[in-house]
């Protein structure tokens, strides 16, 4: 008795008992690392990989933008010519821009008369093209490729070569007039006409408008055109009442990006100039005359205060179009 008495104790006390917990689990457990106490460590902790992915572009962009931006803005306050150091001259050289620079006016004038003639007809000569191409005709992805063949190599040197061989006294513009009797003059050398040779080849590189210009027609309904047939409206009319309101969204990028790389035009009036804007500075484009401010005459200070003023009027252009859309832009809300 006294032995079932001590088993059934035994018994008791081995159920009272609460499970013991094995090291062993601590192990397959472990704690939690302490969190970051600073939003670097917190950010860095969560995003890290990412901002590995980032750190070329945040390179590029520190150390190819935005470091040679401001430098260069620094360097517009001084005069600086690359052997000496910079020299703190203030509001000197915007002074000088602004009162006492033929050449700032000059070259400022033949760029604007480029842009206002070149963009419009571009963008013109683009949608026509699209128009045409947007009809359904058979080899539409051939056509889309070699009309923006010339985008992608317009601005190249070759082309501009090339251009100025076209439009020379002995080119080949030049044979075919004589073919029906005319004796063409040399464009490229007359003050009057050397200007329009880099405006036709701006109208050339019309493939990069066209295809946006295209990819907007493909979003215009087909039944209002329908709808406006059985109205008894003409071709003409649907293209006025229909098409470019529609069409006004993508008008507006094409023009706000036509007109900022027309701004920044360089290679065509170097090569077709040679390198002097001539002749009579008729082809003296702003960015041609920052160029031999800079790398001709090595007046560094004064060729950065220059590019900041075409910045501004970038901007100014930039804005002027945003302020203006308003009026004029038909957005499908």
């Amino acid at each position: 008795m006294g032995n079932k008495m001590t088993g059934q104790s035994a018994v008791s006390i081995t159920a009272a008992d609460p499970p013991r917990q094995t090291t062993t689990q601590s192990l397959h457990h472990p704690q939690r690392k302490p969190r970051p106490t600073t939003w670097l460590g917190r950010a860095w902790q969560g995003s890290g990989p990412g901002y590995m992915f980032l750190l070329p572009w945040f390179i590029g962009f520190f150390g190819l933008t935005l470091g040679p931006a401001i430098v260069s803005l620094y360097l517009s306050f001084t005069d600086f010519d690359l052997l000496r150091s910079p020299n703190w001259v203030g509001m000197a050289n915007y002074v000088r821009i602004a009162t006492s620079d033929p050449k700032f006016a000059a070259s400022m004038g033949v760029t604007l008369f480029f842009v206002l003639f070149s963009v419009p007809l571009k963008l013109a000569f683009a949608l026509g093209v699209a128009v045409v191409l947007n009809r359904g005709i058979r080899g539409l992805p051939v056509y889309r490729a070699v009309f923006y063949l010339p985008s992608l190599l317009g601005t190249s040197v070759a082309i501009a070569v090339l251009w100025r061989q076209l439009f020379a006294s002995d080119g080949l513009v030049n044979s075919i007039l004589a073919q029906f009797g005319i004796e063409g003059p040399s464009w490229i050398s007359h003050p009057s006409y050397s200007i329009w040779t880099l405006i036709i080849l701006s109208i050339w590189q019309f493939g990069s408008p066209m295809i946006i210009f295209l990819a907007g027609l493909r979003q215009i309904p087909g039944d209002m055109y329908e709808a406006a047939s059985l109205d008894g409206a003409s071709k003409m009319r649907q293209f006025i009442k229909i098409t470019l309101p529609l069409l006004t969204p993508v008008i507006f990028f094409n023009a706000v990006v036509q007109t900022i790389d027309a701004f920044k035009a360089f290679t065509p009036a170097f090569i077709i100039s040679g390198g002097t804007g001539g002749p009579i500075n008729s082809t003296l484009f702003y960015t041609l005359y920052l160029y031999q401010e800079a790398f001709g005459f090595f007046r560094m200070g004064y060729a950065s205060a220059l590019a900041w003023v075409l910045v501004v009027i970038i901007a100014l252009f930039t804005a002027f179009s945003f302020l203006t859309a308003r009026f004029w832009v038909h957005y499908d809300d």
